[in-house]
């Protein structure tokens, strides 16, 4: 019988049974909790009432009326102890002696040696064992009658002090330890359930956070009318919090103030806390195994659907090919003859399949009279199977004229026999007797009936077919499953560089920081702000400063054995994600190092907690490869995809132009519709290299201009744009943590959002700002550099070229060059389907070797193995023009070959270099092909198959076309600026500075603008090409295994969002 009470929270119950519906169901249950039955002391009348157990299903404790007492005296009672219970003792029962015993019997009496006075004497052993037992026992049961009497004076006692003093509580024992059992008493007549029928204790453990409770009290025969219930204590416990109700609305609560009982000698709230995460951990663990289980069983339905799909539509194609092989060879029957007089005739005359006959042919009938071999090139069923029979032919002696004769093995399946007549084998020959171009054909008796020869046909072909399928698709996921292991070596190569990056200034051991152990961070003072002080103090926290915990108190740090370094050893909470401190001159503050306003980050692996996703819009006029004028339009691409891996939200808002190349935007749809500045715009939405995209169009034809750039009213048309941007994220109710907006064509965003649109509802983004070419719009990008919360460039060293300038001087504080990545997934000589062979690092000479006649092949320049520079650029003053025409010549004095792919938006040089394609295909056509125009495909090609990249940049803000080289094994040659610098390494002269970044040299630079520059660069590299092969495979290989791709980057400009928001 189960009967359902209305139970109301007391008013001070804690957060654990805040916001819930709980519908209390008693339970009849003549036991205790759940660990034991009540102890065998207790002496109170167990039929004046039955004990219920209650379970919670759903009341509301915080909304209902109450009846609680305000008045209640003395708070909680004292601390009181109660008796263990007494331990179970097992009696052996009789029935299982007296089995023995006849088995012992029975096989006594079956054996014909046994003897009765052996059975004797083992019951009289038996006996013996029986009396000690039974003696033992009642010893132990006089023990425990003993203890049970002390105790329950022990509780007798207790409950008359307390009484007499009017504390309503008191708990046996009066010291409460983990994991044992307690028993609660509680005095009805002092307490607000003074006249109620029944006292439910209700609690949990551990402030109200662990394994709940609710039990019916029962009343005993103590004096004072005192009511009592067992429980036991669980391990992890260091507080039991509890209050005491009627099962309804009248409740004792401690005057709102909670009744509870410290645990001793067991875990403190930490440790807790502690437990609470690797419970946590688990739990997690769990539920990714299971997770895991569920993908797999889903991804092993998804291939055997898959598998049935592809075996009926290899039956489907099967059954077509069958059907067009039934109808060529009925078209060939009725042209094959069994022979044609003075050309060809076959001995026997009828034959069938797997026979041997004599072919013979007469030279003179036809176009090989002259030939000094014959050969016959053949097949069956209308060359259903290829060439399958290649046999020469011997001048027959046995005929008269000029007649030849070879042995052909008629395949099994053939029906009919094709064939022609050739002076050579397939690979030599020259000249064909194919019978006026219908080929030869002679019909093949059938040895089984034709309907049963198509269906062995059909099955075969389905045969074929399905190992065709096998064998393509493990090619395919063997070559998927390298790529990823080739992505995942890369990604934690980069991060353990990332890591070590700034190890001259600080790193910890060990490198990968686990949650829940002690981690070492080592500090040179002597690389930062706080050189020469005489401490160090070293201020910690987690998770973004955000942990439960706060900031571990400051700890000063201690010598460490390497020379300048000083070290703090700290452990890692299980909820901890990443790792944040700082440094100070000491333990009150003073000068800090953080990292010029950015802090240290570390993260933290196998943590129980994961970092919440962040929110960041990119606002931006390019975005490759649908809108790409430059590098821009890649950057915001591969950025969004980047981030979008370390698992935070990214959107993209970018203007509808009528030029879109919509073929690469998956799920294009409309979105919605909206009103600002006079005009509707339209919304679309779609993805672009899976990125969401939101693309504008406001019906005011701003964007219906067949371009991006070069109208009179750009930046018009740009302003509106950013405009309508922002009112887009205010009218669909977007909140972007990061609104992330790019050169001078976004620059408005930055002061629209905070002069504006931050008071109209949108406060929480902060604004990041990156200068891609300060070239352009000078003006707009020094304002957007004012009003974000932090500014980039897409470089360090071209940050540091451009630091004077005015658009950027006073604001160098929040001020950071972060290098652009390339996508690794776009750019992957391993499965690049532009290129004749995939290649990796391992083979890197193999697939460059290929691609490089792939190349010559295709441009027309000799095939040879010789040094080829490649160049693929905007033909600019800002590209080095004049470098580039010289390199051109001088490359070309060295015996290499040269190819330059890319054009002019200026005509002038256009047609400059129009003049120079023209004079060096008069003059050097098989090794110099100029490719003035925009080819994709052709890009790909030279990126391989070119030995030598060169880019000799005036100024190069990053500059991308070195980056792609390395990852085809491409030697980069370039100028000292900006991000060529960053990114290019001299095997000369840049040994120490690569080491600093944890790289290998990778190619050859140079500093001057002018042609003794580029010579020395160029001269060192090409030497290098002819004078040490070996050495120059190797440096191939290097560039290919290092990672110029945006995992790195991505990690940085994570860095700037979180400082941004800080």
């Amino acid at each position: 019988m189960e009967v359902s009470l209305q139970a109301h929270r007391p008013l001070s119950c804690r957060t654990v049974f805040q916001d819930r519906r709980t519908n209390l169901k008693l339970k009849p249950d003549t036991g205790f909790c759940p660990h034991g039955r009540y102890s065998s002391w207790f002496k109170g009348d167990l039929t004046t009432g039955v004990s219920c157990k209650i379970t919670a299903t759903s009341a509301d404790f915080s909304r209902r009326q109450r009846k609680v007492s305000s008045s209640r005296p003395n708070g909680p009672g004292p601390k009181a102890t109660v008796p263990k219970p007494p331990v179970e003792t097992s009696v052996p029962k009789t029935s299982q002696r007296n089995t023995g015993d006849k088995k012992g019997f029975a096989s006594s009496t079956a054996s014909v040696s046994g003897s009765f006075q052996e059975v004797e004497n083992g019951r009289r052993d038996k006996g013996i064992d029986i009396d000690k037992k039974l003696s033992d026992e009642a010893s132990l049961k006089l023990k425990l009658g003993m203890e049970e009497k002390q105790r329950m004076e022990e509780i007798e006692r207790l409950a008359e002090e307390n009484f007499s003093k009017g504390n309503k509580l008191f708990v046996y024992p009066q010291v409460v330890k983990p994991d044992q059992h307690i028993e609660v008493f509680l005095n009805r007549s002092l307490s607000t359930l003074n006249s109620e029928d029944d006292v439910v204790i209700m609690g949990a453990f551990n402030d109200w956070r662990w394994k709940s409770f609710t039990f019916r009290l029962i009343r005993t025969n103590l004096k004072g009318d005192w009511w009592s219930y067992q429980f036991h204590v669980p391990a992890e416990a260091y507080k039991i919090d509890f209050v005491f109700f009627n099962g309804k609305d009248v409740y004792d609560n401690n005057d709102k103030k909670d009744f509870c009982i410290e645990i001793e000698s067991g875990m403190d709230a930490f440790a807790f806390e502690d437990f609470l995460l690797e419970e946590k951990r688990k739990e997690l663990e769990k539920l990714a195994e299971e997770q895991a289980e569920r993908e797999r069983q889903a991804e092993e339905q998804r291939r055997i659907e898959a598998e049935k799909a592809a075996r009926e539509a290899d039956r489907a194609e099967a059954k077509a090919e069958t059907e067009r092989r039934r109808k060529l060879v009925q078209e060939l029957t009725k042209k094959a003859v069994r022979s044609v007089p003075d050309v060809w005739y076959i001995e026997p005359r009828e034959f069938k399949g797997e026979d041997v006959v004599r072919l013979y042919y007469n030279r003179s009938s036809g176009p090989l009279a002259n030939a000094k071999e014959l050969w016959i090139h053949g097949g069956h069923n209308g060359w259903s199977a290829g060439l399958s029979i290649i046999e020469s032919l011997v001048r027959s002696e046995e005929k008269d004229g000029d007649w030849w004769h070879a042995k052909v093995v008629v395949p099994e399946q053939a029906v009919v026999l094709d064939w022609v007549f050739a002076d050579g084998p397939p690979q030599n020959a020259t000249v064909y007797d194919n019978n006026h171009r219908h080929d030869f054909h002679a019909i093949v008796l059938k040895s089984i009936p034709e309907e049963q020869y198509w269906v062995e046909e059909e099955h075969q072909i389905y045969r074929k077919l399905q190992e065709e399928r096998r064998l393509r698709e493990e090619a395919i996921r063997a070559k998927a499953k390298k790529t990823a292991l080739m992505k995942a070596e890369m990604k934690e190569q980069t991060l353990r560089r990332y890591l070590l990056s700034q190890k001259h200034v600080v790193y910890t051991e060990p490198l990968d920081v686990q949650a829940g152990s002690m981690v070492t961070i080592f500090y040179n003072p002597a690389n930062t702000v706080l050189n020469g002080k005489p401490e160090i103090w070293f201020r910690c926290s987690f998770n973004r400063w955000t942990h439960r915990r706060g900031p571990l108190p400051p700890q000063k740090m201690v010598p460490a054995e390497n020379g300048t370094h000083v070290k703090a050893t700290v452990m890692v909470p299980l909820d901890a994600y990443v790792m944040d401190f700082v440094f100070s001159e000491s333990e009150e503050g003073g000068l800090f190092d953080n990292k010029n306003e950015m802090d240290y980050h570390v993260p933290v692996f196998g943590g129980v907690s994961k970092e919440s996703p962040m929110h960041i819009v990119h606002i931006t006029v390019e975005m490759a490869p649908i809108a790409k004028v430059g590098g821009l339009g890649d950057v915001v691409t591969s950025l969004s995809r980047a981030v979008q891996d370390l698992n935070h939200h990214v959107d993209v808002i970018l203007p509808k132009y009528d030029c879109l190349n919509l073929s690469n935007v998956k799920k294009f749809q409309y979105n919605r519709t909206y009103s600002w500045g006079g005009t509707e715009i339209k919304v679309w939405f779609g993805t672009v290299e899976g990125v969401p995209v939101y693309f504008l169009e406001p019906q005011n034809g701003l964007f219906y201009k067949g371009c991006i750039y070069g109208c009179k009213n750009d930046s018009q048309r740009f302003g509106f744009f950013c405009h309508a941007a922002l009112e887009y994220l205010l009218q669909s109710g977007s909140h972007p943590d990061i609104i992330h907006c790019h050169d001078w064509s976004s620059a408005p965003v930055a002061w629209l959002y905070k002069d504006h649109y931050v008071h109209y509802g949108l406060s929480k983004a902060r604004i990041v700002f990156t200068i891609h070419n300060l070239e352009f719009g000078a003006h707009y990008i020094g304002k957007a550099v004012a009003y974000s919360d932090k500014s980039t460039t897409v470089s360090e060293t071209y940050s540091k070229e451009i630091a004077r300038n005015p658009a950027v001087a006073p604001h160098l504080y929040k001020f950071h060059g972060m290098i652009n990545g390339i996508d690794q997934d776009i750019w992957d000589p391993y499965n690049d389907g532009f290129l004749p062979i995939s290649y990796a690092s391992e083979n890197v000479i193999e697939g460059k070797k290929a691609a490089k006649e792939a190349l010559q092949q295709r441009l027309g320049l000799k095939t040879a193995d010789l040094p080829l520079v490649g160049i693929i650029t905007r033909l600019t003053q800002q590209k080095g023009i004049h470098l580039i025409k010289h390199a051109i010549w001088r490359t070309l004095e060295r015996n290499g070959q040269v190819v330059l792919l890319g054009s002019a938006p200026d005509p002038r040089i256009q047609n400059e270099f129009v003049n120079l394609a023209n004079q060096l295909h008069s003059s050097h056509g098989d090794r110099a092909r100029l490719c003035l125009t925009y080819d994709e495909p052709l890009s790909h090609l030279i990126y391989a198959g070119s030995d030598f990249m060169l880019v000799p940049s005036i100024f190069e803000p990053c500059g991308l076309t070195q980056l792609v080289a390395m990852r085809y094994g491409s030697i980069p040659v370039v100028r000292k600026t900006g991000g060529l610098y960053d990114t290019v390494f001299d095997v000369d002269h840049d040994k120490e500075r690569a080491e600093a970044q944890g790289l290998e040299p990778n190619g050859f630079s140079f500093d001057g603008a002018d042609a003794g520059g580029v010579d020395y660069a160029l001269n060192r590299a090409i030497s290098a090409w002819y004078d040490g092969r070996d050495w120059f495979n190797s440096l191939c290989k290097t560039v290919m295994e290092q990672d110029w791709s945006w995992n790195r980057p991505a990690l940085g400009y994570m860095e700037l969002y979180h400082a941004a928001r800080k």
